[in-house]
C-alpha cells in the first residue's frame, strides 16, 4: 500500500513506533498494526520514548482503537496478523482510503491522525508554532524548574505522536480559547486512569481492557446515552472550524478525543505544529461532570462526579477508597474477573494532577492484590475490607498525633508543648516523614493482615512496630531540640514520657495496644517474682 506524496508518517504503513522486546531487549520499529500483534503476542518490554506522565493515554489509546476495530468487524477476538489489523483499521476511515486520517501530516483540508480537517483548508492566520515535540505536550511547569521545555529540539515522529495524544486526549483548560477534553470534571480537573492489570507486561493488560470494553459496551450505551451503532468514534474525523462543539450524545462509547486546533508539519527534515484557538469546546460536555464512560476513571456516587486528582497524588487514603470503599463507582478496567487472569493482580494508579494554569505532579501507585485479598473483593466482602482498612488508618493518624505532641514538647524545652507557631511548624516537619513512611508500606502490611492466620496477633505486631518507628523519627529529632545539658536531657525525657504516656495511660486513643503493654506489664512482674 502506498500513500500519496503529500501525506506523511503513516502509523499504518511506517515503522515509527520503537519498543523494547521482552527476553532480549532488543529495539523494534513498528508499525501501528505490527505493534497490535506484538501485544497480542505479549512481547512489549515498554517504550523508551513514552515518558511516564504519557504512559496512560498511550495505553487507552490502544484499548480503545483496537476495541473500536473489532466492534466495527463484529468480534470479540483480537486479530491475529498485522494485515488484519491495518485492513480493520482502514474500515474506520471508509470516506479516506489514502490513510490520511493514519498520517501525522496531511493537508490542512483533510484530517491527520487526531488533528481535524480546517473547514476552510487556511492555517495562514495561525500563530502558534511549536518546534519541538514537548512544547505541545500538557506539561506546564513553574518557570521551567521541574521539567525544561523546548528541549526535544530533535523530535522524531514518536515523539510528536506521544506529545500530540497527551494533548488532545488528556489536557484541561488553560485560557480563553483553549478548551480541555470532555473525559474529566472541569477544565482544572484531571483524568485519572485507574485500572487492573494480571501481572505480566504491556500485552496483558492491553488484552485484559480491551476485552472488558467489549464486554461493557452495551451498559455504557445505556448509562451514558451514546450511540450503540455508527456513532463518532475518532472525533477528528469530524471537521472542525473552531466554533461548533459536538453533541456528546453523537459519540461512539469507546470515542477517541481531541480537544485543540492543532496541525502538524513538514519543515524540512523536521515537523513542527502550528497551533490556534477555538471559541468552543470541540465536545459539549461541560454539564457532565466527566460521566462520559471512561473505561479508567471512577465516579464520586453521591457527588456524581469524576474523580479528580489532588496533589497529594494516590496516597493511601485515596487508594483504599478505591480498592475497598463505597464512595467510588469502580470504572470498567477495575473489573477483577477475568477468566484469562493467572492468579496475580496489580491494581493501577495513573494520572496528572492539574491546577489553575499549572499541573503539580505525575503520580503513578501500583497495589499488588493477592489471591486471598482478590477472593474476598469478588465475594462482596468489601464491607469488612473497607472496615480494616479504615482502622489502620486511623490508628496511623493517632500515632502521628502522639508523635506529633511529644515533638511540640521536645523543641518548647521539655513543657507543655503549647508553644511558638515556629515549634509546632518544626513538630509539623519533624512529624511528616513517618506518614509518608507508612503510606509506603501500608498495602503490603494491610495484605499480610488478611493473608495472616490470625489476624487480631498481626494487627498487634504491626501496632507495635508503628510505635516502635514513631519513637525513631522522635529520637531523630533529638539533634534538632535543645543543646545545653540540662534542657537536653529534661526535654528529651518529656517528650518520651509524654509519646509513651498517650500511649498507656487511661485515655489512650489505641485502648488495644494500651492492654497488650499491660499484659507485657503484668508478664514481667510475674517472671520477676519468680526469678525472685
Amino acid at each position: 500500500m502506498t500513500i500519496a506524496s503529500e501525506l506523511k508518517y503513516s502509523l499504518l504503513i511506517e515503522p515509527l513506533i520503537r519498543y523494547r522486546r521482552v527476553g532480549d531487549g532488543c529495539t523494534v520499529h513498528a508499525s501501528l498494526p505490527q505493534l497490535f500483534v506484538a501485544l497480542k503476542d505479549d512481547e512489549v518490554r515498554d517504550y523508551p520514548a513514552l515518558r511516564p506522565h504519557q504512559r496512560h493515554p498511550w495505553h487507552a489509546f490502544l484499548v480503545q482503537l483496537a476495541a473500536i476495530a473489532l466492534q466495527k468487524a463484529g468480534r470479540t477476538t483480537v486479530f491475529e496478523t498485522a494485515d488484519e489489523w491495518r485492513n480493520a483499521l482502514l474500515s474506520l476511515t471508509p470516506d479516506e482510503p489514502d490513510c490520511a486520517p493514519w498520517c501525522l501530516i496531511s493537508p490542512p483540508n483533510r484530517p491527520a491522525l487526531l488533528q481535524a480537517a480546517v473547514v476552510d483548508g487556511s492555517i495562514d492566520d495561525w500563530k502558534s508554532v511549536a518546534f519541538a515535540a514537548d512544547e505541545i505536550d500538557m506539561l506546564v511547569t513553574s518557570k521551567n524548574h521541574d521539567i525544561k521545555g523546548s528541549r526535544a529540539r530533535r523530535s522524531q515522529p514518536e515523539d510528536w505522536l506521544f506529545a500530540l495524544l497527551s494533548l488532545q486526549t488528556q489536557e484541561g483548560f488553560l485560557g480563553a480559547g483553549n478548551y480541555g477534553i470532555s473525559r474529566m470534571n472541569g477544565g482544572f480537573a484531571s483524568k485519572p486512569g485507574i485500572g487492573v492489570a494480571a501481572v505480566g507486561l504491556h500485552g496483558s493488560r492491553w488484552a485484559r481492557d480491551v476485552s472488558a470494553l467489549l464486554a461493557h459496551r452495551d451498559r455504557t450505551v445505556e448509562e451514558r446515552g451514546l450511540q450503540a451503532e455508527d456513532g463518532l468514534a475518532l472525533v477528528w474525523l469530524e471537521p472542525w472550524d473552531g466554533r461548533a462543539s459536538l453533541s456528546f450524545t453523537k459519540l461512539d462509547p469507546f470515542y477517541i478525543e481531541i480537544c485543540r486546533r492543532i496541525r502538524l508539519q513538514s519543515s524540512g527534515d523536521a515537523i513542527i505544529s502550528i497551533g490556534t484557538g477555538s471559541k468552543a469546546a470541540r465536545i459539549a460536555a461541560k454539564q457532565l461532570n466527566g460521566l462520559t464512560g471512561d473505561a479508567w476513571t471512577p465516579i464520586d456516587v453521591e457527588g456524581g462526579k469524576a474523580l479528580t486528582i489532588t496533589a497529594n497524588g494516590f496516597n493511601y487514603k485515596l487508594v483504599s477508597e478505591l480498592i475497598f470503599g463505597g464512595k467510588y463507582q469502580s470504572p470498567v478496567a477495575h473489573n477483577l474477573i477475568q477468566p484469562a487472569d493467572g492468579k496475580d493482580l496489580i491494581f493501577i494508579a495513573q494520572g496528572m494532577t492539574r491546577g489553575q494554569g499549572k499541573t503539580e505532579g505525575y503520580h503513578e501507585r501500583q497495589v499488588p492484590i493477592s489471591p486471598k485479598l482478590r477472593s474476598q473483593l469478588v465475594t462482596n466482602q468489601k464491607t469488612s475490607l473497607a472496615q480494616l482498612a479504615t482502622q489502620r488508618i486511623a490508628i496511623i493518624g493517632e500515632v502521628r498525633k502522639l508523635l506529633w505532641v511529644a515533638l511540640a514538647v521536645l523543641f518548647d524545652n521539655g513543657k507543655s508543648g503549647d508553644s511558638s507557631e515556629g515549634n509546632k511548624t518544626k513538630a509539623s516537619k519533624f512529624s511528616a516523614p513517618f506518614e509518608t513512611a507508612e503510606d509506603g508500606r501500608f498495602f503490603d502490611d494491610l495484605n499480610e493482615e488478611i493473608d495472616a492466620a490470625d489476624p487480631a496477633a498481626q494487627r498487634i505486631q504491626w501496632t507495635l512496630g508503628l510505635v516502635d518507628r514513631a519513637e525513631a523519627i522522635l529520637k531523630i529529632a533529638f539533634d534538632a531540640g535543645p543543646r545545653n545539658g540540662v534542657q537536653k536531657y529534661r526535654a528529651q525525657s518529656s517528650a518520651l514520657s509524654r509519646f509513651h504516656g498517650g500511649l498507656r495511660g487511661d485515655k489512650s486513643p489505641l485502648p488495644d495496644l494500651a492492654n497488650q503493654y499491660r499484659q507485657q506489664s503484668i508478664k514481667r512482674q510475674e517472671e520477676t517474682s519468680d526469678h525472685v
